[in-house]
């Protein structure tokens, strides 16, 4: 459980950074670099919401044995 928890963690301060670096790149009219940045700011936040969801899945497994 901790690790899904951890890895969660991993992917959502990841998917932050991608987000500040695709509004920095948006904010020098660098659109081609911000929208890779976007969509790699895409793929860790479902990364990070699947590993959520393992977490909470096995925090509920848990809490009923």
């Amino acid at each position: 459980m901790q690790q899904a928890h951890t890895k969660a963690a991993e992917h959502h301060e990841n998917a932050a950074k991608s987000h500040k670096a695709a509004a920095e790149q948006h904010g020098k009219n660098d659109h081609v670099k911000g929208t890779e940045y976007s969509m790699d700011a895409q793929k860790h936040s479902k990364t990070a919401h699947e590993h959520t969801e393992a977490a909470h899945g096995k925090s509920t497994a848990k809490k009923e044995a």
